[in-house]
């Protein structure tokens, strides 16, 4: 089963590519690694701790994984082509007492792991964020292993 297939499954699709908010790439590849630009979300606002609860924020970062995933499918063309999730790097729009970071960055690390199996294994740092653009509760941005 392809990783499109895994996801229409689970009930989800890739979302069509938010536009750019300043003068970057979404991605960039060197050799057989994609670096991905931050991405946020459009559903989701405020800080956790305050304004949002960790399922929500939980949600938040399942939609920024699945932004993520289409820039990499605009990119290499078919999931199927990651070979290895390397890093993933959650910041989260928190308030300063806010100590859940990882779990709100579960939401992207399950979603890869149902989706990838092995290949969604990856590094991962989730740091709490005094602000970040437009007020979007989380941002992710990822360094994945291609096939050639």
């Amino acid at each position: 089963m392809t990783p499109e297939e895994k996801l229409n499954e689970l009930g989800l699709e890739l979302p069509a590519l938010r536009p750019s908010l300043g003068d970057y790439v979404r991605c960039v590849r060197t050799g057989n690694l994609l670096f991905t630009a931050g991405q946020g979300v459009d559903q989701y606002h405020g800080k956790l701790g305050r304004d949002l609860t960790v399922d929500e924020g939980y949600l938040a970062a399942q939609q920024s994984m699945l932004n993520l995933l289409s820039v990499v499918k605009e990119e290499i063309g078919e999931l199927s082509k990651v070979k290895q999730f390397v890093k993933v790097l959650g910041m989260v729009n928190s308030t300063e007492d806010f100590t859940d970071q990882p779990k709100v960055m579960n939401g992207a690390s399950d979603l890869i792991g149902k989706v990838f199996g092995e290949k969604g294994k990856h590094g991962r740092s989730a740091v709490g964020m005094s602000q970040l653009p437009n007020n979007t509760a989380i941002e992710i941005e990822m360094i994945i292993e291609i096939e050639d």
